[in-house]
Protein backbone atom coordinates (compact mmCIF):
# COMPACT_ATOMS: atom_id res chain seq x y z
CA UNK A 1 0.00 0.00 0.00
CA UNK A 2 1.16 3.68 -0.46
CA UNK A 3 0.93 4.97 2.99
CA UNK A 4 2.50 8.28 1.96
CA UNK A 5 -0.35 8.25 -0.52
CA UNK A 6 -3.22 7.66 1.95
CA UNK A 7 -1.14 10.29 4.35
CA UNK A 8 -1.71 12.97 1.82
CA UNK A 9 -5.30 12.29 1.38
CA UNK A 10 -5.89 12.39 4.77
CA UNK A 11 -4.39 15.49 5.49
CA UNK A 12 -6.01 17.01 2.34
CA UNK A 13 -9.00 15.98 3.96
CA UNK A 14 -7.69 17.68 7.35
CA UNK A 15 -7.05 20.91 5.88
CA UNK A 16 -10.19 21.43 3.92
CA UNK A 17 -12.53 20.96 6.96
CA UNK A 18 -10.73 23.19 8.95
CA UNK A 19 -11.04 25.59 5.58
CA UNK A 20 -14.98 25.08 5.19
CA UNK A 21 -15.97 25.04 9.16
CA UNK A 22 -13.32 27.47 10.51
CA UNK A 23 -13.51 30.07 7.34
CA UNK A 24 -16.97 31.08 8.41
CA UNK A 25 -15.77 32.03 12.08
CA UNK A 26 -13.42 33.71 10.86
CA UNK A 27 -15.65 35.79 7.81
CA UNK A 28 -18.39 36.35 10.38
CA UNK A 29 -15.77 38.08 12.46
CA UNK A 30 -14.65 40.19 9.18
CA UNK A 31 -18.23 41.13 7.98
CA UNK A 32 -18.52 43.02 11.91
CA UNK A 33 -18.25 46.30 10.19
CA UNK A 34 -20.91 45.90 8.40
CA UNK A 35 -22.94 45.54 11.41
CA UNK A 36 -22.97 48.36 13.95
CA UNK A 37 -25.62 47.46 16.28
CA UNK A 38 -24.69 45.56 19.42
CA UNK A 39 -27.24 43.13 19.47
CA UNK A 40 -26.86 41.89 15.82
CA UNK A 41 -22.83 41.62 16.96
CA UNK A 42 -24.11 39.46 20.03
CA UNK A 43 -26.20 37.14 17.41
CA UNK A 44 -23.42 36.93 15.10
CA UNK A 45 -20.96 35.65 17.23
CA UNK A 46 -23.19 33.25 18.81
CA UNK A 47 -24.26 31.82 15.44
CA UNK A 48 -20.10 30.24 16.18
CA UNK A 49 -19.52 30.61 19.52
CA UNK A 50 -20.68 26.30 20.33
CA UNK A 51 -18.75 25.30 17.34
CA UNK A 52 -15.22 27.95 16.83
CA UNK A 53 -12.76 25.60 18.89
CA UNK A 54 -13.87 22.64 17.98
CA UNK A 55 -13.40 23.75 13.99
CA UNK A 56 -10.07 24.70 15.06
CA UNK A 57 -9.22 20.70 15.59
CA UNK A 58 -8.63 20.30 12.23
CA UNK A 59 -5.87 22.68 12.04
CA UNK A 60 -3.94 21.36 14.49
CA UNK A 61 -4.59 17.47 13.06
CA UNK A 62 -3.30 19.07 9.84
CA UNK A 63 -0.27 20.66 11.15
CA UNK A 64 0.43 18.56 13.41
CA UNK A 65 0.43 15.54 10.61
CA UNK A 66 2.44 17.49 8.55
CA UNK A 67 4.96 16.97 10.88
CA UNK A 68 4.78 13.96 11.76
CA UNK A 69 4.21 12.06 8.66
CA UNK A 70 6.06 14.74 5.97
CA UNK A 71 8.79 15.82 8.27
CA UNK A 72 11.28 17.07 5.16
CA UNK A 73 8.72 18.93 3.87
CA UNK A 74 8.05 20.46 7.61
CA UNK A 75 11.38 21.09 7.99
CA UNK A 76 11.49 23.07 4.50
CA UNK A 77 8.14 25.21 4.84
CA UNK A 78 8.31 26.19 8.16
CA UNK A 79 11.51 28.32 8.12
CA UNK A 80 10.05 29.85 4.78
CA UNK A 81 6.65 30.53 6.23
CA UNK A 82 7.73 31.41 9.87
CA UNK A 83 6.22 35.22 9.75
CA UNK A 84 2.55 34.11 7.96
CA UNK A 85 2.41 31.24 10.41
CA UNK A 86 3.26 33.10 13.71
CA UNK A 87 0.67 36.34 12.48
CA UNK A 88 -1.55 33.47 11.81
CA UNK A 89 -1.68 31.71 15.15
CA UNK A 90 -1.60 35.66 17.40
CA UNK A 91 -4.48 36.22 15.25
CA UNK A 92 -6.28 33.13 16.44
CA UNK A 93 -5.21 33.61 19.37
CA UNK A 94 -6.73 37.58 19.54
CA UNK A 95 -9.74 36.11 18.11
CA UNK A 96 -10.33 33.09 20.86
CA UNK A 97 -9.66 35.66 23.75
CA UNK A 98 -11.93 37.96 22.13
CA UNK A 99 -15.36 35.45 22.16
CA UNK A 100 -14.54 35.00 26.17
CA UNK A 101 -14.01 38.82 27.00
CA UNK A 102 -16.11 40.43 25.06
CA UNK A 103 -19.34 38.96 26.60
CA UNK A 104 -17.46 39.57 30.36
CA UNK A 105 -16.92 43.41 29.52
CA UNK A 106 -19.21 46.81 28.91
CA UNK A 107 -16.78 49.16 28.61
CA UNK A 108 -14.49 47.69 26.93
CA UNK A 109 -16.52 45.68 24.33
CA UNK A 110 -15.46 47.76 21.47
CA UNK A 111 -12.01 47.22 22.15
CA UNK A 112 -12.81 43.02 22.07
CA UNK A 113 -15.17 43.80 18.87
CA UNK A 114 -11.94 45.10 17.10
CA UNK A 115 -9.57 42.34 18.53
CA UNK A 116 -12.62 39.84 16.93
CA UNK A 117 -11.89 41.69 13.74
CA UNK A 118 -8.28 42.33 12.92
CA UNK A 119 -7.43 39.01 14.71
CA UNK A 120 -9.82 37.26 12.21
CA UNK A 121 -8.67 38.92 9.40
CA UNK A 122 -4.71 38.59 10.09
CA UNK A 123 -4.95 34.72 10.27
CA UNK A 124 -7.56 34.87 7.22
CA UNK A 125 -4.67 37.07 5.45
CA UNK A 126 -2.08 34.62 6.85
CA UNK A 127 -3.57 31.66 5.38
CA UNK A 128 -4.20 33.03 1.90
CA UNK A 129 -0.61 34.48 1.64
CA UNK A 130 0.92 30.80 3.10
CA UNK A 131 -1.30 29.84 0.18
CA UNK A 132 0.48 31.75 -2.30
CA UNK A 133 3.89 31.17 -1.01
CA UNK A 134 3.59 27.76 -1.94
CA UNK A 135 1.97 28.14 -5.22
CA UNK A 136 5.09 30.54 -6.23
CA UNK A 137 7.25 28.00 -4.84
CA UNK A 138 9.91 27.93 -2.34
CA UNK A 139 13.97 28.20 -2.72
CA UNK A 140 15.32 24.66 -1.79
CA UNK A 141 18.62 23.54 -1.69
CA UNK A 142 20.01 19.78 -0.30
CA UNK A 143 17.24 19.04 0.80
CA UNK A 144 17.09 22.33 3.06
CA UNK A 145 15.67 26.12 2.79
CA UNK A 146 17.99 28.73 1.22
CA UNK A 147 15.50 31.73 0.83
CA UNK A 148 15.48 34.76 2.74
CA UNK A 149 13.27 36.08 5.56
CA UNK A 150 10.66 37.65 3.51
CA UNK A 151 10.68 35.44 0.44
CA UNK A 152 7.20 34.65 1.27
CA UNK A 153 6.07 38.94 0.52
CA UNK A 154 5.28 39.26 -2.96
CA UNK A 155 2.35 41.04 -4.64
CA UNK A 156 0.95 37.07 -5.31
CA UNK A 157 1.08 36.18 -2.04
CA UNK A 158 -0.90 39.46 -0.85
CA UNK A 159 -3.86 38.86 -4.05
CA UNK A 160 -3.91 35.40 -2.98
CA UNK A 161 -4.21 36.56 1.30
CA UNK A 162 -7.05 39.21 -0.29
CA UNK A 163 -8.53 36.32 -2.10
CA UNK A 164 -8.65 33.75 0.94
CA UNK A 165 -10.24 37.05 3.12
CA UNK A 166 -12.82 37.66 0.06
CA UNK A 167 -13.79 33.77 0.26
CA UNK A 168 -13.88 33.54 4.53
CA UNK A 169 -16.54 36.70 3.61
CA UNK A 170 -18.60 34.93 1.60
CA UNK A 171 -18.76 31.66 3.90
CA UNK A 172 -19.58 34.44 7.25
CA UNK A 173 -22.20 35.46 4.85
CA UNK A 174 -23.96 32.44 3.90
CA UNK A 175 -23.44 31.23 7.38
CA UNK A 176 -25.31 33.95 8.59
CA UNK A 177 -28.35 34.29 5.84
CA UNK A 178 -28.74 29.86 7.42
CA UNK A 179 -28.20 30.65 10.84
CA UNK A 180 -30.18 34.12 11.32
CA UNK A 181 -33.52 35.41 10.35
CA UNK A 182 -35.08 38.78 10.11
CA UNK A 183 -33.34 42.29 9.03
CA UNK A 184 -29.90 40.51 9.97
CA UNK A 185 -30.64 37.80 7.37
CA UNK A 186 -31.44 40.09 4.84
CA UNK A 187 -28.42 42.98 5.01
CA UNK A 188 -26.37 39.41 4.83
CA UNK A 189 -27.52 38.28 1.39
CA UNK A 190 -26.15 40.89 -0.99
CA UNK A 191 -22.85 40.89 1.25
CA UNK A 192 -22.88 37.62 0.30
CA UNK A 193 -23.73 37.77 -3.34
CA UNK A 194 -21.04 40.68 -3.46
CA UNK A 195 -18.42 38.16 -1.57
CA UNK A 196 -19.64 35.15 -4.32
CA UNK A 197 -18.58 37.70 -7.28
CA UNK A 198 -15.22 38.89 -5.70
CA UNK A 199 -14.39 34.92 -4.87
CA UNK A 200 -14.79 33.79 -8.79
CA UNK A 201 -12.79 36.57 -9.83
CA UNK A 202 -10.04 35.91 -7.52
CA UNK A 203 -10.23 32.00 -8.77
CA UNK A 204 -10.13 33.03 -12.47
CA UNK A 205 -7.17 35.43 -11.56
CA UNK A 206 -5.15 32.95 -10.34
CA UNK A 207 -6.20 30.09 -12.27
CA UNK A 208 -5.16 32.24 -15.57
CA UNK A 209 -1.97 33.73 -14.04
CA UNK A 210 -0.20 30.18 -12.67
CA UNK A 211 -0.25 28.74 -15.85
CA UNK A 212 1.47 32.00 -17.56
CA UNK A 213 4.16 31.56 -14.48
CA UNK A 214 4.80 28.36 -14.22
CA UNK A 215 5.93 26.24 -16.92
CA UNK A 216 5.03 23.40 -14.75
CA UNK A 217 1.26 24.33 -14.20
CA UNK A 218 0.85 25.01 -17.54
CA UNK A 219 1.83 21.49 -18.81
CA UNK A 220 -0.43 19.93 -16.14
CA UNK A 221 -3.79 21.78 -17.33
CA UNK A 222 -2.40 22.29 -21.17
CA UNK A 223 -1.10 19.30 -22.72
CA UNK A 224 -3.98 17.90 -24.35
CA UNK A 225 -5.07 15.11 -24.97
CA UNK A 226 -4.21 13.90 -21.08
CA UNK A 227 -4.94 17.27 -19.40
CA UNK A 228 -8.81 17.14 -21.23
CA UNK A 229 -10.27 15.74 -17.64
CA UNK A 230 -9.02 18.07 -15.56
CA UNK A 231 -10.91 21.12 -17.25
CA UNK A 232 -14.50 19.94 -15.66
CA UNK A 233 -13.06 22.19 -12.88
CA UNK A 234 -13.14 25.11 -14.47
CA UNK A 235 -16.84 23.96 -15.46
CA UNK A 236 -17.56 23.01 -12.12
CA UNK A 237 -16.85 26.80 -10.66
CA UNK A 238 -18.89 28.11 -13.22
CA UNK A 239 -21.61 26.06 -12.21
CA UNK A 240 -21.68 26.20 -8.52
CA UNK A 241 -21.06 30.15 -8.92
CA UNK A 242 -24.16 30.39 -11.20
CA UNK A 243 -25.72 28.02 -8.36
CA UNK A 244 -24.93 30.05 -5.86
CA UNK A 245 -26.19 33.76 -7.37
CA UNK A 246 -29.26 32.03 -7.93
CA UNK A 247 -29.76 30.93 -4.47
CA UNK A 248 -28.22 34.22 -3.25
CA UNK A 249 -31.28 36.03 -5.85
CA UNK A 250 -34.39 33.39 -4.39
CA UNK A 251 -33.57 34.26 -0.90
CA UNK A 252 -32.59 30.84 0.22
CA UNK A 253 -31.19 29.96 3.31
CA UNK A 254 -29.10 26.33 3.33
CA UNK A 255 -28.32 25.89 -0.31
CA UNK A 256 -25.95 29.27 -0.38
CA UNK A 257 -23.84 28.16 2.30
CA UNK A 258 -23.13 24.65 0.42
CA UNK A 259 -22.34 26.16 -3.12
CA UNK A 260 -19.91 28.06 -1.00
CA UNK A 261 -18.23 25.27 0.26
CA UNK A 262 -18.49 23.68 -3.69
CA UNK A 263 -16.45 26.69 -4.69
CA UNK A 264 -13.75 26.53 -2.10
CA UNK A 265 -13.75 22.27 -3.01
CA UNK A 266 -13.03 23.30 -6.76
CA UNK A 267 -10.22 25.40 -5.64
CA UNK A 268 -8.92 23.30 -3.27
CA UNK A 269 -8.81 20.41 -6.21
CA UNK A 270 -7.49 22.78 -8.58
CA UNK A 271 -4.69 23.93 -6.08
CA UNK A 272 -3.61 20.07 -5.62
CA UNK A 273 -3.90 19.04 -9.08
CA UNK A 274 -1.59 22.06 -10.01
CA UNK A 275 1.07 20.91 -6.96
CA UNK A 276 0.87 17.20 -7.07
CA UNK A 277 3.22 15.20 -6.35
CA UNK A 278 4.81 17.69 -4.97
CA UNK A 279 4.90 18.61 -0.61
CA UNK A 280 7.44 21.94 -1.73
CA UNK A 281 6.06 22.37 -5.29
CA UNK A 282 8.69 21.48 -8.04
CA UNK A 283 11.03 20.56 -5.23
CA UNK A 284 9.90 17.74 -2.78
CA UNK A 285 7.08 14.66 -3.52
CA UNK A 286 5.06 13.81 -1.29
CA UNK A 287 7.29 10.41 -1.06
CA UNK A 288 10.42 11.83 -0.79
CA UNK A 289 8.81 13.77 2.16
CA UNK A 290 7.63 10.77 4.04
CA UNK A 291 8.63 9.11 7.30
CA UNK A 292 9.42 5.82 6.70
CA UNK A 293 6.58 2.73 6.32
CA UNK A 294 7.15 0.95 9.51
CA UNK A 295 6.14 5.18 11.48
CA UNK A 296 3.46 6.12 8.96
CA UNK A 297 1.42 2.52 9.32
CA UNK A 298 1.99 3.00 13.03
CA UNK A 299 0.35 6.46 13.33
CA UNK A 300 -2.16 5.08 10.35
CA UNK A 301 -3.63 2.85 13.13
CA UNK A 302 -4.08 5.83 15.64
CA UNK A 303 -5.50 7.90 13.27
CA UNK A 304 -8.44 5.30 11.85
CA UNK A 305 -9.46 5.03 15.89
CA UNK A 306 -9.30 9.15 16.19
CA UNK A 307 -10.68 10.70 13.04
CA UNK A 308 -13.88 8.54 13.27
CA UNK A 309 -14.34 10.12 16.64
CA UNK A 310 -14.04 13.75 15.78
CA UNK A 311 -15.92 13.55 12.43
CA UNK A 312 -18.49 12.14 15.68
CA UNK A 313 -18.11 14.56 17.76
CA UNK A 314 -18.37 17.87 15.23
CA UNK A 315 -21.09 16.00 13.75
CA UNK A 316 -22.61 15.39 17.31
CA UNK A 317 -21.95 19.60 18.06
CA UNK A 318 -23.33 20.94 14.91
CA UNK A 319 -26.77 18.63 15.07
CA UNK A 320 -26.91 19.77 19.06
CA UNK A 321 -26.76 23.33 17.75
CA UNK A 322 -29.03 23.06 14.70
CA UNK A 323 -31.64 25.67 13.62
CA UNK A 324 -31.71 29.67 14.06
CA UNK A 325 -29.85 31.72 16.98
CA UNK A 326 -32.24 34.61 18.13
CA UNK A 327 -31.00 37.09 20.79
CA UNK A 328 -32.12 35.39 23.36
CA UNK A 329 -29.94 32.60 22.94
CA UNK A 330 -26.20 31.76 23.23
CA UNK A 331 -23.54 33.39 25.57
CA UNK A 332 -24.62 35.61 28.19
CA UNK A 333 -23.08 38.05 30.41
Amino acid sequence: MDYALIWAILISVAVFAYVALDGFDLGVAMLFPWFKKEEERDIMMNTVAPVWDGNETWLVLGGGGLLAVFPLAYSVLMPALYMPVIAMLLGLIFRGVAFEYRFKTKRAKVLWDWSFIIGSFVAAMSQGIMLGAMLQGVAVVDRAYAGGWFDWLTWFTVFCGFAVVVGYLLLGATWLVMKTEGDLQKRAYPLAFKAGIGLFACIAFVSLFLPWHDPYIYERWFTFPASIGLWVLPVLLVILTIGLLNALTKKQQVRPYLWSLGLFLIAYCGFAVSIFPYLVPREITLWEAAAPDNSLIFMLVGAAILLPIIFAYTGYTYWVFRGKVRADSGYHD
